[in-house]
Parts: C-alpha cells; sequence; structure tokens
C-alpha cells in the first residue's frame, strides 16, 4: 500500500499541535487579533509578566505568524560599533523572557543571540519549529534556543517581539500540552530524525557561495513548478505558492516532515543549508509531494 506523504505529514501534525487545535484547524484562520500595548509598572518598566491575557492562535495551527516579515539577528559589525546598545538590549529581552515566560536566558555562543534555556531538548526542538513559523529567527542548541538580539532593537517593537513569540509558545507547550503529549512529540522527533535530518539554516555559512544557491534555486523550480522570491534572505530560499491558504498548508506539512519552514503572505520559505541538501532536486520533490491538491493537479 502506498503511503500518502501529504497525508503522514498531516497526521503527524496532529501530533504536535496542543490539543486545543486537534481536529479544527480548518477553523482556524491567518488573522492577528492585534497587538498588545505595553503595561508599566510603578517604577517606570515593561510589566512584561502582565501584557496578555490570551495569544493569537499559533502560526503551527494555520494562524497568522507574529511578524509579517522575518526577524533576523544584528551583524556582528553593528554589535561592535555598539556594545552598550546590545547589552542594554539583550538585559531587556532576558528580563521579559524570565517574567512572562519563567525563562532563564544567557549570552549566546554566536554574536546577536540570546540562549533560553528549555526545560528538556523536546521543548526546545518545539519551540525551534513554533517560532520559525512565527517569522522570528531562531537557532537550536542543545537543550536550549537562541532568539535573536541586536542594538537597534526597540522596546516596542523588536524587543517586543521576541519576548511575544516566547511567552506565546511556551504558553501553549507548557499550558495546552500534557505530559503525554510531549511524550508523544518526542517519539515524533525521534522517527523523523531517523528518516531525515532536520533541515534548518546554515547560519554559519551566512556568506552562503551564490553558485550553490543559485544551483538549488534552478532546482526548486524545474521539481516544483514554483516561482523562487529573489534574493530576501541569505539563510533561506522563497517560493511562490499562489495563495496564502495553500501556503500556509505547504508550511504546516513541511514542518511536520523534519523541514523548518516559514511563511510571508504567500510564499513558504525553506532553510539554505548547501551542507544538509547539496541540491534542490530532492529537497524539491519533498516540497512537491506535500504541496496542496490544487499545486499538484
Amino acid at each position: 500500500m502506498t503511503v500518502d506523504p501529504a497525508q503522514s505529514a498531516e497526521k503527524r501534525l496532529q501530533a504536535l499541535l496542543p490539543e486545543v487545535y486537534r481536529g479544527r484547524t480548518d477553523d482556524v484562520q491567518p488573522v492577528s487579533m492585534g497587538s498588545a500595548p505595553l503595561a508599566f509598572d510603578v517604577d517606570g518598566n515593561v510589566a512584561w509578566e502582565r501584557m496578555w491575557g490570551t495569544f493569537c492562535d499559533l502560526a503551527m495551527a494555520g494562524g497568522p505568524p507574529h511578524k509579517g516579515k522575518l526577524l533576523e539577528p544584528a551583524a556582528p559589525e553593528s554589535i561592535s560599533e555598539d556594545p552598550v546598545g546590545y547589552e542594554r538590549v539583550c538585559s531587556e529581552i532576558a528580563r521579559g523572557v524570565r517574567l512572562a515566560a519563567k525563562l532563564q536566558t544567557e549570552a549566546g555562543s554566536y554574536p546577536g543571540w540570546l540562549r533560553v534555556k528549555c526545560v528538556n531538548d523536546v521543548m526546545a526542538q518545539w519551540l525551534l519549529r513554533a517560532i520559525t513559523m512565527e517569522n522570528v529567527s531562531v537557532r537550536l542548541e542543545e537543550s536550549a534556543i537562541l532568539l535573536p538580539a541586536g542594538p537597534a532593537f526597540r522596546l516596542e517593537k523588536e524587543i517586543k517581539n521576541v519576548i511575544t513569540v516566547i511567552s506565546k509558545t511556551t504558553h501553549y507547550w507548557s499550558g495546552h500540552l500534557h505530559r503525554l503529549q510531549q511524550i508523544g512529540i518526542a517519539n515524533v522527533f525521534a522517527k523523523l530524525d531517523t528518516d531525515f535530518p532536520l533541515l534548518q539554516p546554515s547560519w554559519e555559512d551566512v556568506d552562503c557561495d551564490p553558485i550553490p544557491r543559485g544551483r538549488i534555486e534552478r532546482d526548486l523550480e524545474a521539481t516544483t513548478s514554483l516561482k523562487c522570491t529573489r534574493g530576501t534572505y541569505k539563510n533561506w530560499i522563497g517560493l511562490e505558492v499562489g495563495n496564502v491558504a495553500s501556503a500556509v498548508v505547504a508550511m504546516r506539512r513541511l514542518v511536520a516532515t523534519n523541514i523548518l519552514c516559514r511563511r510571508e503572505e504567500s510564499a513558504i520559505f525553506v532553510p539554505l543549508n548547501p551542507k544538509i541538501a547539496p541540491d534542490g532536486v530532492s529537497l524539491g520533490k519533498r516540497i512537491f509531494e506535500l504541496l496542496p491538491d490544487v499545486h499538484n493537479s
């Protein structure tokens, strides 16, 4: 009996979702409920722990991504030019993460990244996928995740964005996924890792050789019949799917197949990582078989 990759991905996706979304993802719409205003304590500091009574639906469940465009870490050069500003931003993000998400942070191993300690590696892996789909850069480091920072991050914009996504995703992980579900998610990740290594951006190779990128883009276009978006991000390749609904479906199926993916409007973005996916043919075939039926007909 032939296994339908799309159906298998949908089944795994249901296992990854909080129970509140089980069997009702068709009801979830990618429409934002608006941004919560900043709340302050008596000392004039942002009271991050009082900011949210509820959150938008997870992008993993089909809700709107927190950011319309990807929030990226600052370049090392800008950090070197303003180390005081960078430290100020990192301190505020760390304070917000501690208050709102109840997680501890420390300096990351790489400039532009703040390390957030998770309860275990399964939580870190789930947050990696969930936050990626919210359009905030995130990296996995053992049982921790790395979140972006930069000296130009503003309190009411980028700082708030980072704290919001970690608070939102941690809320769903801790408050809506019971222990048995988390064990099931660990089993899903273990099975996926035996089939395909997780495809994530090649963060260290930020200045990727344009030759493999061009080849991968051409291969992806040939195997998926989709057009690549040009020159947007160093670590991501965009593919125009045609409409938002189809992009949401494709993104979620890809993530449930161990390919990190995110969405900007009707385009999906997959990682550029020549070490894991040196050509776009195999990757393109995997993407094509997971696209909604309207694009496979």
